[in-house]
């Protein structure tokens, strides 16, 4: 049989490889699982030429499905080579280990409190994670980096100003110093993921009246500058908030979808995760603005990948 090459590139094959790379797939996995299922070299090239990426033309299938059948075949074929995509539960995700629903989970080097716990949204509220002369270093290193916060600007994988977000903050690179590397490490072992996967340490500070409006922590796969941000480690699926100074009223993490709110105490900290980049995670969550007093936090957001 002869290579059928009217194939158009419609909306349903350009959503299915927009959700491919926002799960972190490379290009070349998707070429193979679209020419597996029928698709032809030059319609393969030219859907993911749209995404940015430019891939060798390879052979096709002697024989082409109807369009959206392939769609359907690639997406189950991408679940058997890769581990992911549908459904997205198979993904391997971060979090602590808490069968017979233990009071203490090891961290290495200091035993940590397990305060509560939800399924859906999977969340951990955690005490006693942080060490009081731990939160103090924090808060002294990075006073005097902070800067007006940035949020990711989607459009292009860059860093924008949001009125969303009027906190202040700045990053630690991964073990920059020794406070940070053994949080690091600690942060790795409770959580089962390692080092390499986790970006670097944010601090944030929140004076009276700051906020962060309610939001997802995933990058959204149908904005145009996600493929940019995932070359550098893949999707997010893991956040971990660690309250580091405590203000004295207000600021606290809420879940609106659920119905949560988590007190920001020193040396406590929330874990959430979400195996894939869609609102039905239920892991929309904000920062309640800080009523008195200053509220720090030391967030660690954890990628499918290592973060480079």
């Amino acid at each position: 049989m002869t290579e059928t090459v009217n194939q158009p590139i419609s909306p349903d094959l350009r959503k299915w490889i927009g959700t491919q790379l926002a799960a972190g797939h490379q290009p070349q996995v998707l070429q193979k699982s679209m020419l597996d299922t029928g698709w032809s070299s030059p319609v393969v090239c030219a859907a993911l030429a749209e995404f940015g990426f430019n891939v060798e033309p390879a052979a096709s299938a002697p024989m082409a499905p109807a369009p959206a059948q392939a769609v359907q075949s690639a997406a189950a074929a991408t679940v058997g080579t890769v581990g992911a995509a549908e459904p997205a539960t198979r993904r391997p995700l971060p979090g602590p280990s808490l069968d017979g629903e233990p009071l203490f989970v090891d961290a290495g080097d200091r035993r940590v409190r397990v305060l509560q716990t939800m399924t859906h949204p999977r969340v951990v509220v955690f005490g006693d994670l942080v060490a009081a002369e731990e939160c103090e270093q924090l808060i002294e290193l990075a006073r005097a980096r902070l800067a007006r916060s940035l949020t990711v600007e989607m459009k292009t994988g860059g860093e924008m100003l949001s009125v969303d977000r009027t906190s202040d903050g700045m990053f630690f690179q991964r073990g920059e110093n020794e406070v940070v590397a053994r949080l690091d490490a600690r942060i790795a072992k409770l959580l089962n993921w390692p080092v390499e996967f986790g970006e670097g340490l944010q601090i944030l500070r929140y004076a009276p009246g700051a906020q962060y409006a309610p939001h997802y922590d995933y990058f959204d796969p149908n904005e145009p500058g996600t493929p940019t941000i995932l070359k550098r480690g893949g999707q997010r699926v893991g956040t971990l908030v660690m309250y580091i100074g405590e203000p004295e009223k207000g600021g606290a993490t809420t879940f609106p979808d659920v119905g949560l709110s988590v007190a920001p105490q020193r040396g406590s900290a929330v874990f959430f995760s979400y195996d894939r980049p869609a609102p039905e995670t239920r892991t929309l969550h904000g920062g309640a603005p800080v009523v008195a007093g200053e509220k720090w936090v030391a967030t660690k957001w954890l990628r499918e990948a290592e973060f480079i």
